[in-house]
């Protein structure tokens, strides 16, 4: 292009007008004539400067047009995978980990597709890593089937939960998911290192630790909701609790409270515990060995068979690392029961059906 300039600029130097005067063969260039040489010279170059900014211009438009049609590639491919073929792999759950994408909706709000993956693949993993099963017969398919179920039946009730804790004012904080961290961890239910306790999760449920911590301040929450939606419940579990800080008799008070009828005909003894004890939930063993003797607990909550209960508990007596205790046990009422009419009054949108 340089080459072709030059010669242009001696071709119009050879037809420049009479104005231009030589010396020695080379124009004189004058204040009157610089600026008609200028013109020149510069509309010679416009003729190759042009043609290239309009391939310029064309490389965009045919770049960004692929670019586009990649993408709409890519996000039909996830679509279909996702709605149709309903995959579980490892890269489509990063997808959704990107991807907003909804698997239903709760009134006006989405429930993240990536949640029903986050649950779904951890029970895939622990089957088919502790129990060696595959999801390759058709008894096994079925299997998987109702895990699906169960996996959107629990990410729907959690956005119904975080729904109502919103409307409630109910939070779980950090430093209280820190505590109950700590608690599992220091009882060595999940391995006695770091490194141990980030193998078992990684082995058992495929997680991370912010993975189990996630799913710890899910669980937290479904307590303090359901504690807040059973209000006869928490009244019993508060009257047994002042009753008792105003000198009532334990087990007087197991005999007109308590829900759990195999200690209750003890007057709340449940034996002797050690703190590995895994028949028992962290926050009952922490709280019982951070008593003194003869002293009780204010109520707290505990996961208790399907669902939550109000457990109020008594040290009765050390036995070298062990403790003998007793409890109140108060019931709280099947948080479904509380969802399902929620649910009835504004009801949920599906957008995968588990096949």
């Amino acid at each position: 292009m340089h080459k072709r300039l030059k010669k242009l600029i001696r071709k119009r130097h050879e037809a420049l007008p009479a104005q231009f005067e030589e010396v020695g063969g080379t124009p004189r260039i004058t204040n009157e004539t610089v600026a008609a040489h200028r013109e020149e010279v510069l509309s010679g170059a416009r003729k190759y400067i042009y043609p290239l900014q309009h391939s310029k211009h064309r490389i965009v438009l045919i770049s960004t047009g692929i670019a586009i049609a990649v993408l709409l590639g890519f996000l039909t491919f996830c679509v279909v995978s996702l709605y149709y073929l309903q995959s579980t792999s490892g890269f489509l759950y990063r997808v959704t980990q990107v991807l907003p994408l909804p698997i239903a909706r709760s009134g006006r709000d989405f429930v993240a597709y990536e949640n029903y993956l986050f649950e779904l693949r951890h029970y895939m993993h622990y089957y088919e890593n502790q129990l060696d099963l595959s999801f390759d017969t058709e008894t096994s398919k079925q299997q998987l089937r109702s895990y699906k179920q169960r996996a959107i039946d629990k990410v729907v009730n959690d956005a119904v939960i975080k729904q109502i804790a919103k409307e409630k004012g109910i939070t779980v904080t950090d430093a209280e998911l820190d505590q109950q961290f700590d608690i599992a961890r220091i009882q060595n239910r999940l391995g006695g290192s770091d490194q141990v306790f980030e193998d078992v999760l990684r082995e058992y449920w495929g997680w991370a630790v912010k993975d189990y911590r996630r799913s710890l301040r899910s669980e937290m929450l479904a307590q303090e909701v359901t504690a807040a939606l059973d209000e006869e419940a928490t009244t019993l579990a508060n009257q047994a609790s002042a009753e008792l800080t105003n000198g009532a008799d334990f087990a007087t008070v197991v005999g007109a409270y308590s829900t759990d009828t195999e200690s209750k005909a003890l007057g709340g003894d449940f034996g002797v515990v050690d703190k590995s004890n895994r028949n028992i939930s962290p926050q009952t063993i922490d709280t019982l060995f951070n008593l003194g003797v003869g002293e009780v607990s204010k109520p707290i909550i505990i996961p208790y068979g399907n669902g939550y209960a109000y457990e109020i508990l008594k040290k009765i007596e050390v036995q070298g690392d062990d403790v003998r205790g007793a409890h109140i046990i108060i019931q709280l009422k099947d948080i479904n029961e509380f969802l399902n009419d929620r649910k009835d009054k504004k009801p949920v949108r599906m957008y995968v059906k588990p096949s």
